[in-house]
């Protein structure tokens, strides 16, 4: 089951919130949805999940357009808002069955495969206890289940582990990893360790751009090819100058007197910064290389766009 984007738009009075954007998800794919807050990424899941409108272009699921047949992808979508909007005055077991039977699950198979839930979820324990009674990790992993108990083939996660402490990350990752296997999943995080654990692709968007679409092994390899040193002087630097220090291929400044600079392949550029900031009386305050890391690039894809 595929999910295609194709020229999304989104607008909200003058502004973009998606401005154009277009990719596509295989059957199968774990596709990591990335962007700094306010990129565009839950609006465009909003619209992906048929609870958003497009002001233009089109997303489909599975073939079906979310404009024109939106009840035939809820029922092949499952959904994990950023918020999880769970009905707290209900019971795990109970919330569950009240889902299952939205999609049209009654009897026997209702109660079976609330049962799954709950064992697949790691819910056991707390099902029959009161939604409001339960901690964050608990409730993300009733959201979960919801978003599941229909057995979509396409699973759709805006965040699903903001707010959990680290056990409860590795939980829910863990988790994922193993509902996955024969769905087509697209989530969205700020935790890249979650990408590089649980993606074979990622998406970035940026103030509602497209800016990146490619294999996770693919962006390491380009990072791989551009050193990053963060420099720090005491006093204001022009990054235009910076920029034009041989070597140089980006400058992205941090504040008035701190910046990350990345070198080509093969390039020293350390005593050429030495040279520059003697050459201006600058005290040289820090200058420290920065491991390759998924974490850089999303910092250089995004602010080469604010640049």
């Amino acid at each position: 089951m595929s999910l295609v984007v194709k020229n999304l738009l989104k607008q909200y009075g003058s502004q973009n919130a998606v401005n154009a954007i277009s990719f596509r998800v295989e059957a199968g794919e774990i596709v990591g949805f990335l962007g700094p807050n306010g990129a565009g990424k839950s609006t465009t899941m909003k619209i992906a999940t048929g609870y958003v409108p497009p002001t233009s272009g089109e997303v489909s699921v599975a073939g079906f357009d979310v404009t024109t047949h939106p009840l035939e992808v809820k029922k092949i979508t499952g959904y994990l808002p950023e918020h999880n909007p769970l009905y707290t005055d209900m019971y795990v077991h109970e919330y569950l069955g009240f889902v299952g039977r939205l999609y049209g699950i009654h009897g026997k198979a209702l109660k079976s495969r609330v049962q799954e839930m709950v064992e697949l979820c790691g819910l056991t324990i707390e099902q029959n206890k009161k939604i409001e009674t339960l901690s964050k990790g608990y409730r993300q992993r009733v959201g979960l289940a919801q978003a599941l108990i229909h057995n979509p083939k396409v699973l759709i996660l805006d965040e699903p582990t903001t707010g959990l402490d680290p056990n409860q990350i590795l939980e829910i990752r863990s988790l994922i990893k193993s509902i996955s296997k024969n769905k087509t999943v697209i989530f969205s995080t700020h935790i890249m360790q979650e990408v590089s654990a649980l993606c074979d692709r990622v998406i970035v968007i940026n103030k509602g751009e497209l800016v990146a679409d490619d294999s996770l092994s693919n962006l390491m390899k380009l990072q791989g090819k551009s050193i990053s040193l963060v420099v720090e002087f005491e006093g204001v630097v022009d990054d235009h100058e910076l920029g034009k220090i041989s070597g140089v291929n980006n400058v992205v400044k941090l504040d008035h007197s701190k910046f990350r600079v990345y070198v080509n392949e093969g390039a020293d550029v350390r005593p050429e910064i030495f040279r520059y900031a003697a050459d201006r009386k600058l005290s040289l305050l820090g200058l420290k290389q920065e491991e390759g890391s998924l974490e850089n690039i999303f910092r250089e894809l995004t602010a080469k766009q604010e640049a």
